[in-house]
């Protein structure tokens, strides 16, 4: 009778766990606040504000309604910058052309006065839509970067550069070629799905990469490692990594991205905006 009701228990516990990471967790986005200090940011652009989304995974799992509310939420926080590091859709055909309609008056609504930036992912890359990402972005207002580099500039003529890579998976990241113009006494912004490739990119002067990708690894059991990973996001998983660049010092902030793929589920990794504030050190 005793095993009995420990079996029934363990049962009905598993049966919570499940509900929660199917039902509840993949709904509870997480809105991260991150405050960058760095010697290269000038003073006229002190505090700008980058709301950082990614992997919303666009299907059956994560609907244009589900996206409408989150541009909502983006919109209340007021950002300076958007910034989008891939995988839009789960499957560009077969989300259907309806519903890239809507997504797309959607993603058109976001406000961001210093510009919307997006890369590209490896869903981007796959599932029919490679050679129709980059227009269908930048019809909702999105600078595209693959394998470029954008300057913003105030009217003082001070600058921020973004830097965008395309995906390391399927696309043809061209690294060298873009990245070695960055100069080192610039702030420089590198937006790039998969966060792994970190490590190859800190020979460059970049000052903070912002990638996503992994999902936080998506489903995670305290003090295990995550059950789903993926190429190029094992080491880095979530979060804020400090490296030592070449040159001078990366910081990698790896978003939880929004969706879900291969399993609907997530636990103890929630949904996630990464709002950074970026602070011009004062000496």
């Amino acid at each position: 009778m005793k095993w009995r009701k420990i079996t029934i228990a363990l049962v009905l516990v598993l049966l919570g766990i499940g509900c929660y990471a199917r039902e509840i967790e993949p709904k509870a986005l997480a809105v991260t606040r991150l405050d960058i200090v760095n010697e290269f940011m000038p003073i006229s652009m002190n505090g700008i504000q980058i709301v950082q989304f990614s992997d919303t995974h666009l299907g059956p799992d994560y609907s244009v309604d589900q996206l409408q509310s989150l541009v909502d939420r983006m919109n209340r926080l007021k950002p300076d910058i958007v910034v989008f590091t891939g995988d839009l859709m789960d499957h560009y055909t077969r989300f259907g052309s309806e519903n890239r309609k809507k997504a797309h008056r959607v993603l058109a609504k976001i406000n961001a006065p210093l510009g919307k930036y997006a890369v590209y992912g490896n869903h981007d890359r796959g599932g029919g839509g490679s050679q129709k990402y980059k227009q269908y972005m930048e019809d909702a207002g999105f600078t595209v970067l693959v394998n470029e580099v954008h300057t913003i500039r105030t009217a003082t003529r001070d600058k921020i550069n973004i830097a965008g890579l395309d995906d390391f998976l399927l696309g043809k990241p061209q690294v060298k070629r873009t990245l070695q113009s960055l100069r080192k006494e610039d702030f420089n912004l590198l937006l790039v799905h998969e966060p792994d490739v970190a490590d190859q990119l800190s020979a460059y002067p970049i000052d903070l990469q912002l990638s996503g990708h992994s999902h936080g690894g998506q489903v995670r059991i305290p003090l295990i490692k995550p059950l789903i990973t993926t190429a190029l996001a094992h080491k880095y998983v979530a979060g804020l990594y400090s490296l030592q660049g070449k040159s001078k010092p990366l910081k990698l902030y790896v978003n939880r991205g929004i969706g879900t793929t291969r399993m609907p589920l997530r636990f103890f990794a929630k949904p996630e905006l990464t709002v950074i504030r970026l602070t011009a050190a004062v000496s």
